[in-house]
């Protein structure tokens, strides 16, 4: 059943207590997606991590990058821990949904992996260029650029946002130099960036016997780029989707992210749900994915993601209204 955004307002402003119900996660998607399995699939761990510590403490330090303007100096890469968050919550949804636990581990790598072209941002410099763009109204992701400058070459959207903007933003105090730039590339460049950020850290990912195949790659661009999974079969489009709400339902729960770029003042389970709905309403993530989402959410097994996200627990008010929209997208 599918959720406005107003009707998502009234199940988060009603405070009575709901049992939770069992969900389905059964979506329409193609008999070729496997068939979700019992809640018994998803371990004590509810959020499970499906690779050893060490192997994801490997692949987290490839968001670490040289400092271009600071020679011997590291960036610590700001997305490790909504890295890791994000790929606990989508092997949870990757397992409920039915996918084997073989194919869920290979999932989970991309996704420890999936903001890999954001390696090297600048905190503050992103910070200002993003929230300067988000106050003015100027599309931040290449599809919603593309929308609204249609002469834009693809995979150019970068050049074009310095052609139109980059005098606005000097003026309001941000120097566009090239590792300015490099900020902008980090969104509006992203597929470009992270292809490269791949290329660099391949000998590694040997190394550590990771074997990388291109559907992961495509899986961490589908956010961005959902185009680049239109012909790709039906279980792939579908972790995508995963990976998606995954990370989105973590990055508006950040309050790190929140202060830093997104204007935020606070952190709740209603505007993310908010979001995702967005989402499935654009055809982003399908009917089956955020089924499993809220489920999950609403038997508390990403409780530990949350709290880890905005330092604060889930409210009872939160899990009294998750369950109840459960309930509600179960019929």
């Amino acid at each position: 059943m599918p959720c406005t955004p107003s009707f998502l307002r009234t199940v988060f402003l009603n405070q009575q207590p709901t049992p939770p119900s069992p969900l389905s996660a059964a979506g329409n998607m193609s008999q070729r997606v496997q068939k979700p399995r019992s809640k018994s699939t998803v371990t004590a761990d509810k959020a499970p991590l499906l690779v050893s510590r060490s192997l994801a403490a490997s692949l987290l330090r490839f968001y670490d990058y040289p400092h271009p303007m600071r020679p011997g100096h590291t960036i610590r890469g700001y997305d490790r821990q909504h890295a890791l968050r994000t790929a606990r919550m989508s092997a949870a949804i990757a397992l409920r949904l039915g996918h084997a636990p073989d194919k869920a581990r290979r999932f989970q790598i991309a996704c420890l992996l999936h903001d890999l072209g954001r390696a090297g941002l600048d905190r503050k410099l992103f910070g200002r260029i993003w929230s300067w763009a988000r106050e003015h109204d100027v599309p931040t992701r290449p599809r919603e650029w593309r929308a609204a400058y249609p002469a834009t070459t693809y995979g150019r959207e970068t050049e074009s946002f310095l052609k139109y903007y980059r005098n606005d933003l000097e003026s309001a105090g941000i120097p566009m130099d090239a590792w300015a730039r490099e900020q902008v590339e980090m969104r509006l460049g992203f597929a470009r960036r992270m292809n490269r950020r791949l290329r660099e850290v391949k000998p590694e990912l040997e190394s550590l016997g990771v074997q990388w195949v291109p559907w992961m790659t495509r899986v961490t661009l589908y956010y961005y780029y959902p185009e680049k999974l239109a012909n790709d079969a039906p279980w792939i489009r579908q972790l995508g989707e995963t990976l998606v709400a995954c990370e989105q339902f973590e990055a508006h729960n950040n309050r790190q992210r929140g202060r830093d770029y997104y204007c935020r003042d606070k952190e709740t389970v209603h505007e993310a749900i908010d979001y995702l709905e967005t989402l499935h309403g654009d055809r982003i993530i399908s009917a089956a994915v955020m089924n499993a989402l809220v489920s999950l959410a609403a038997e508390g097994a990403f409780d530990q993601v949350i709290v880890q996200a905005r330092g604060v627990p889930i409210t009872t008010h939160e899990r009294t209204a998750l369950q109840k929209l459960a309930a509600m997208r179960s019929h």
